[in-house]
């Protein structure tokens, strides 16, 4: 369970808050978007940058699903249908504003999203780049030759409980509320044939205790959020210029669709160094590279047409921090955390209808170590 979100003595502190507000004619209110899923914006400084790599603990409590048949839910269509409702008879030509992309269409092929873009990546990244900054995010990958962008660790305000007490308050004890939460998000932009494919994985971390007298927290990895990468990516196409209400609509269709979709299958070898699955090698890839993200894996190079991921691990124990009390009281402690750089290659293959990725050595050649089959399990459990 998370951290609680306010406690007793914040309570009080709040308390003296209103009072002094209203000791001074002030009347303040919450801007946070109370009706809305996510707000990063508000965050503030409640954004933290937290080194911790990939917990190589399988996770319980993840649902994925099967491999379907590749479906796509076009905003452009949408448009063109509204429009000839409208005016039956008149060919539907939707506008596209200066600064925006032509041809973005979200596909799903089962639990993988994705956007395509009728145009190269030179000409989507700055864009892609300034919708995560304009969403109260910063950046601390930036990298345009790879295409890859990572946002620091944030909180989504708009999880926070909107009780009397803090509508009444609003800002004044905004930063006395915890979700216990943390969000980070990394954006893959794929050059095609056609243009490009843009990825967006989450990862996740929640706070708990480590103490009995709750006095000490640390962060664990926590499941990632299909819902909320199929969120963002509905947001990043208005930021590529489709109508907000198109965008809307594709998202709505793609849950639809989405719902009967099944738990697929992940087999792990008998020597644990290697992970099957059903799909051909398109599927793979982009299975296996969103797996990559959401495990929070570092790709530093990537050979499509090898079917190559060479792939950093920063094996680093996360830092404890002082529970609610301490932190309130001005008092911060925290325990230097020591890195150890592992690098592997994955390789992706496939025959047919049947797919697999291979834990190999940063050399590409055969490995056997416990380390190995650590990311080899880790990656059969976000391939579900």
């Amino acid at each position: 369970m998370p951290i609680q979100h306010i406690s007793a003595r914040q309570t009080l502190v709040a308390s003296a808050c209103v009072l002094s507000a209203l000791a001074t004619g002030c009347s303040t209110v919450s801007n946070a978007l109370s009706n809305d899923k996510v707000d990063y914006r508000s965050t503030g400084a409640k954004a933290v940058n937290l080194e911790v790599p990939p917990d190589l603990t399988q996770l319980s409590g993840q649902a994925r699903y099967a491999l379907a048949s590749p479906g796509t839910v076009s905003a452009n269509n949408f448009t063109q249908q509204q429009q000839l409702a409208q005016n039956p008879g008149a060919t539907a030509a939707p506008a596209v504003a200066p600064g925006t992309v032509r041809g973005v269409t979200l596909q799903r092929d089962g639990q993988v999203r994705w956007l395509t873009v009728d145009q190269p990546p030179e000409q989507v990244y700055n864009l892609v780049r300034d919708f995560w900054t304009e969403n109260g995010f910063e950046l601390t990958t930036d990298q345009p030759q790879a295409g890859l962008l990572e946002t620091n660790w944030s909180e989504n305000r708009a999880k926070l409980q909107q009780d009397g007490l803090r509508n009444l308050v609003g800002k004044i004890i905004d930063n006395l509320y915890d979700t216990g939460e943390r969000d980070q998000f990394r954006t893959r932009i794929e050059r095609t044939a056609k243009g490009s494919e843009i990825y967006i994985g989450h990862h996740g971390l929640i706070e708990i205790y480590t103490d009995g007298r709750k006095e000490q927290t640390t962060w664990k990895a926590r499941p990632s959020d299909p819902a909320l990468e199929a969120e963002m990516l509905s947001r990043l196409m208005v930021k590529l210029g489709t109508p907000k209400e198109a965008a809307k609509a594709t998202l709505t269709a793609d849950q639809g669709s989405a719902a009967a979709i099944t738990a697929p299958r992940t087999r792990l070898s008998t020597d644990g160094l290697s992970v099957g699955f059903s799909g051909n090698f398109d599927q793979a890839w982009r299975r296996v590279g969103l797996a990559l993200d959401r495990g929070g894996f570092t790709v530093e190079d990537r050979d499509r047409s090898a079917g190559v991921y060479d792939v950093r691990l920063a094996s680093t124990k996360p830092e404890e921090k002082p529970g609610l009390f301490s932190r309130m009281s001005g008092w911060f402690s925290s325990k230097p955390a020591t890195d150890t750089l592992t690098r592997y290659r994955l390789k992706v293959a496939s025959q047919g209808d049947a797919a697999s990725v291979t834990v190999l050595g940063s050399d590409g050649k055969a490995i056997n170590t416990d380390g190995a089959k650590d990311v080899a399990k880790q990656l059969s459990t976000n391939l579900e």
